[in-house]
This record gives C-alpha cells, structure tokens and sequence, in this order.
C-alpha cells in the first residue's frame, strides 16, 4: 500500500500501481470526469500515470492553470497532427502552451499558410477530436529517438534531441501522430471540444535571426463551444479598450518616429493623469514618513558595474555615453536603486535615524527590441513610482507589512480589487543567476514569506522569479477582462547595501549593515496608465478623471451663463470645460459620451433664470435640474465612496 496525502492535507492509502484517475475517482465521479492532469510530489503526471510510492498529489482541472496548461499542450500536439496530415513533408518544431492557448512553429516548406486556411485545420482537428485518441507518453532512447527523427529528415527535432541526456527523452503518441514531448497531458482528445486558430506570423528557430525562419501558427481551444464564444467576445471587448487607441481618442499620449521607437510623449490630458497619480501617492508616501529625492538620468559607467546593473542589463542598455574626457564613460540610468544608495551614503546614520524612505518618481532607461515595443506596456524610457527604504533586521519585517499596506490602499482607489501576491523566490539549481550569500537570500525570502502570511494575503509561490539582488513580492491583478498583470512589486534586499558599503551606527557604538526594501506600488507610471486604461475602458475614478464635467449650452447666446457655471465648478475643485459651439446638444452629448466625460451639465433658458443645471451621467442616466452646490457635493460623495483613506 502507498499513502497519497491530498492538498487539504488528508491521506489516503491505495494500493501500489494505482492511476491518478483511480485516485480522482476515489473522492468523487464528478472529479474523475473533470480531471486534466495533476501534480505528484511536484512533477508533472497525467491522469493514467501510476502511483508507486507515498507523496503528495494535486489535481488539476480546466479551473486551474496547470489544467488549461495540459489541455493546450494537447492541443498544439492536436494541431500538429492536423496540418501533417493536410500539408504532407513539412517539418515539425516545438509547441508549448502559452497563457492564452498555444502554438506551432513549423517549417512548411514549399507550403503556404494563410488565416484563409484556418477553417479547413480547425476543421480536421475536430474531427480528430472527435475519435477520442488518448495521449501515451513512452521512454525512447537517444539512439532510436534520432533515428527516428533523421528518417522523418527533420533536423529540428534532431538538434533538440542532441542536447538532450539518454533515459531522459519520451515520445508523445495519439492516433498515428509521433511527437517528441516531455509530458503533461490530458486523458484524450475528446476532451476538446471547440478550437479557434488566431493568427500566424513568422518566428526564427530558437529565437536566433541567423537560423532558418518558421511559421508560428496561434491557436485556443476550449471543453466547451460556449466558453469560445465567451472568449471572443473578450476579445472584440479587449479590442475597444486597447490602451493604444484609448489613448489617441482620449488625446493622453503619442509617439514619434522622429523621437524614437518607445519613448511615449505626454499630451497635456495625459501630463495632469499623470500629475494626478504622482500626487495621489505622494501624499499618501508623505503620511508614511516618506522623504522625496530626485537624481539625474544618467550615472557613470561603474556605478552600475557596482550595483551589478550593469551584468545584468548591460546588453539591454543604451550605448555608454562618452564625454570629451576619454576616461569618463557614462549610461542612461536603468535603475534608481544605485543612486539612492550613495544618497544614503551622503550622511552618516545611526540606528535612531533609521528607517530612512527615499521615494522618486525617477525616470530609467532599457533598450528593449523594437519587436518588444508595445504602447505604454513596453517602452524604453519609463518613470518608476521608485522608493527604498534602509532600516535595521529588527524593523525589516513592520517596514515590509507598511509597504504592503500602501499597495493595498493604492489597489482599492483605483478599482483594482482582484490580484493575487506572489512570492518569487531565487532558483535553487541555477543560485548562478544571483547575487549574495545563502544567509542573507534566506533570510529575505522568510521575511516576505511571513509578512504575506501576516497580512492575510492569498500568495502563491514561484521559484527563480526573483530578482538577481533579492526575492519579492509581486502584485498579480486581473483586470475587468480576467487578465492578469504584474503591477506592485516589494523586494528585500541585502546585497546592495553590502556592494554599497551602507552602514549605520548601532546601539552598540559599532558599525552596522543595513537591510534595503524596494518598492513601487504602480511599477511604472507608463505601464499602470496602459493597464488602467484598459481595465476601465476609459473610465477612471472620477478623482483621477482630466475633466469631471463639461457644460454644454443649448445655444451661443447661454456663454455668459457656461462661464459663471464653469467659475463655480471651479470654486468647488470641481475640473470643467465647455462646449458653446452652434451645435445641436444631441451631437454635443454624443461626443461628450464618446470622450467618457462624467457628467454632462445642460444650460438654456430655464436654468439660467433658476440658477441651476441638468445633470446627465455618462452612460445616459438623467438626475434633473439641480443648483450647482448640489452637484457639487454629489461629486464629491461619490469621490470619498472611491477613494479610500490611507491609514499609517
């Protein structure tokens, strides 16, 4: 017998060489028919895996991620079989999940691919679902997996079996498809029910522009037609909320090809979103103790090669700068960490001076690909809402739960109420890729561990998502579509402040090394604007809103009376603007719903004699003619109801 302990931490006994299906079966048949693919003392399993020793099992269905993971791995080999079978002699490559679906990188050859063809190849992969092939996962060795593949005359798979070892390369089988394939997949074909190819495009092999060029082709599948359809329709959705467009109809930003590639311009709505936002956390940062600094956009050459900035973004980095002086080298700064480090080391501190909160909203430098630039999401010149704070061990942990608590409350104001934390900790088998000691890796990586639990927060784990001076704590946010994003980070740190020489002045009267927390609760001005454009649509909290109101006049001859209304919004904090133009207030209204201004104030004749407005809500609700007072505490009502108070 072997015991299988379960994730709500019973256990089970079962006999030896029992399936993960069998064990499904075991709890429930509402399981056993849902189950995709599980977990078995962390290595990846398939349903008709067997169990022969004691260890921990998670099951996974289409809810889970490891689940969608399996069924679209199954689907790429579903694909793969497919256009084999429609294009006969092209030349297989990889295929993996993704977060959305999966894909196939294939060299068709004298083929071609077009999304003209997407019915017919859904079509086949149907109908190969249909006959229910299960999925055989069997040990191949190297001898006769390159035999294999060199008589397929795919050299391919054949350069990605010479890097593998013998007894650790397994073929895939289903039907009378052979794929090479480390594992994970779901019971059958069967299982999939609704296919949709998105689109292909042109991919080097292994990423290298020097190998030969393939056809990526995109692709989703789903257990059901209705959660296609569901999807789609997120899509056309995601399409009218692109930031990108958003943006230009909003008139928040744009880029120029005579600027360059990634570096967004600033419009003036966009300058005073921004202005806003800064203000918002400021004030917040202000109440938390925190002390503002500003350092420049450049930085020599070995500061960064100190930081270890310069190892690790050095490739990704604009050229050095050179200067008349032949020994002076310089970059566009990529990080603000080194800068705040010497502004620490500018005073001498003791242990009754710290903590010490340095907080910029300081602007960084990376040469991203121009393939990579994506509106705001990818850019080369981006501002971080940037602080660090140097505080003794013993104030780690109430120092890293206070940053917390300021992420928290810049979630809640602006809307973003479903996210997920991750602790992303250093790979064990690869400590290379970092630096610092073990000692101090483990003891960051239990500070955030414990101040997650502390604070209630629903975290996952991820191993070798740390960054290369310390592990943190990253904010997953799922947005209005069910996107998630990567948005508030908070890293422990004491490399730097070694590389940096920092120190303060213990109770002791000896020198002591201080512990450094990153943190930027937006990540980058530019990406958090993108991300809240389109998790809004457009329509921001009405704090955040450029303009809260515009008055619109039935006629030229109500100006006078759209100018004191204005001056009173004014005099209320109130942001206003107004339309006078000889325009019928049906295509004003239209194009003030279409620029998402809040509300809509309405003056002629009447409200000029009673002294009032009509107010109409963006969206088309009708509250009636009101005095502008009223209003006014109507805005600011519904302002406190969004945005929360920050508590220290």
């Amino acid at each position: 017998m072997i015991k299988i302990t379960l994730p709500d931490g019973s256990i089970k006994e079962f006999e030896q060489g029992t399936t993960v299906l069998e064990v499904a079966e075991s709890i429930s048949q509402g399981l056993a028919r849902n189950v995709l693919s599980a977990k078995f003392n962390g290595e990846t399993v398939e349903t008709k895996t067997k169990l022969t020793q004691d260890g921990d099992l998670i099951l996974f269905t289409w809810k889970d991620d490891e689940g969608k993971k399996a069924f679209w791995h199954s689907s790429a080999h579903v694909l793969a079989q497919a256009l084999q079978e429609l294009y006969p002699g092209i030349k297989l490559t990889i295929g993996p999940a993704i977060e959305n679906g999966f894909y196939y990188d294939v060299d068709f050859g004298e083929h071609k691919i077009s999304d003209n063809d997407f019915k017919k190849i859904e079509d086949k992969m149907l109908e190969i679902s249909r006959q229910k092939h299960e999925f055989e996962l069997r040990e191949v060795s190297k001898a006769d997996a390159l035999s294999y593949y060199k008589e397929e005359n795919n050299p391919y798979k054949v350069e990605l079996i010479e890097n593998l070892q013998d007894g650790d390369i397994t073929f895939c089988d289903h039907a009378t498809f052979t794929d090479l394939c480390r594992g994970g997949h779901i019971p059958n074909t069967g299982v999939i029910k609704a296919v949709k190819l998105m689109s292909v495009a042109g991919a080097y092999w292994r990423g290298d522009e020097h190998n030969p060029q393939l056809t990526r082709v995109y692709g989703i599948s789903f257990p059901k037609q209705k959660e296609l359809k569901e999807y789609l329709a997120l899509l056309e959705e995601a399409k009218k909320r692109d930031h990108r467009k958003l943006g230009r109809e909003l008139q928040l930003f744009t880029f120029s090809q005579r600027v360059g590639q990634g570096l967004p311009l600033w419009l003036p709505k966009g300058a005073a979103l921004r202005e806003r936002l800064e203000n918002f956390l400021k004030k917040a940062q202000q109440k938390a103790g925190y002390e503002q600094v500003v350092s420049p956009h450049i930085g020599q050459k070995e500061l960064y090669v100190t930081s270890g900035h310069y190892a690790k973004y050095g490739e990704d980095s604009f050229q050095p700068i050179k200067t008349p002086n032949e020994n002076e080298e310089f970059l566009l700064k990529p990080m603000n960490c080194p800068h705040h480090c010497e502004i620490y080391n500018a005073v001498s501190w003791s242990y009754r001076d710290l903590p010490k909160r340095f907080a910029e909203f300081g602007t960084v430098y990376r040469y991203e690909q121009s393939g990579e630039l994506h509106g705001l999401t990818r850019v080369r010149g981006f501002t971080q809402d940037d602080a660090h704070i140097f505080c003794t061990p013993d104030q780690l942990d109430e120092e890293f739960k206070k940053v917390i608590d300021l992420v928290l409350y810049v979630f809640g104001s602006l809307g973003f109420e479903n996210f997920t934390a991750q602790v992303s900790l250093r790979d064990q088998e690869n400590k290379e890729k970092y630096i610092g000691s073990d000692e101090n890796w483990e003891k960051a990586e239990n500070a955030i561990i414990n101040a997650a639990k502390e604070k209630g927060l629903n975290y996952v784990v991820e191993t070798g998502e740390a960054a290369f001076y310390g592990p943190k704590l990253d904010f997953m946010v799922k947005d209005a579509l069910g996107r998630s994003w990567q948005l508030g980070t908070i890293q422990v740190d004491y490399n730097l402040p070694e590389r940096f020489d920092l120190t303060y002045k213990g109770s002791d009267n000896e020198e002591h090394r201080p512990v450094m927390i990153h943190r930027a609760p937006f990540g980058s001005m530019e990406r958090f604007v993108a991300i809240l454009l389109e998790h809004t649509g457009g329509n921001f909290p009405l704090w955040l809103m450029p303009e809260q109101a515009i008055v619109l006049s039935l006629s030229e001859k109500y100006e006078k009376y759209t100018k004191k209304v204005l001056n009173l919004l004014e005099n209320h904090e109130i942001r206003g603007t107004s339309d006078n133009r000889s325009e019928t207030v049906g295509k004003k209204i239209r194009e003030a719903e279409m620029n998402k201004l809040p509300y809509m104030l309405i003056v002629g004749e009447q409200e000029e004699k009673d002294g009032t407005v009509s107010v109409r809500k963006h969206g088309g609700e009708d509250l009636g003619a009101m005095p502008i007072e009223e209003f006014a505490s109507l805005i600011n009502r519904e302002i406190n109801a969004s945005l929360k108070t920050f508590e220290v």
